[in-house]
């Protein structure tokens, strides 16, 4: 997946989710900007250390987290 080195999980960072570069930054909250309507320079301007590619990772992050399926195993 592209960009992944850009998406990091830790569960010493903020409780494990998805973040950017390892910063306190989650995949949920650059989505959430998006769907507000925040545009990539507001959210570039209001997050100085982020970049365009970062937005992109979280972006493609996510479209492949809705498009993995999840497979129950049998306890047989």
């Amino acid at each position: 997946m592209r960009g992944q080195d850009r998406i990091t999980l830790d569960p010493d960072v903020m409780g494990g989710k998805p973040c950017i570069r390892g910063l306190r930054v989650t995949v949920g909250t650059i989505l959430g900007l998006l769907a507000a309507g925040r545009s990539e320079a507001e959210i570039l301007d209001a997050y100085p250390y982020l970049q365009r590619e970062d937005i992109k990772a979280a972006l493609t992050y996510a479209t492949w987290r809705v498009e993995e399926r999840e497979v129950a195993l049998s306890s047989s």
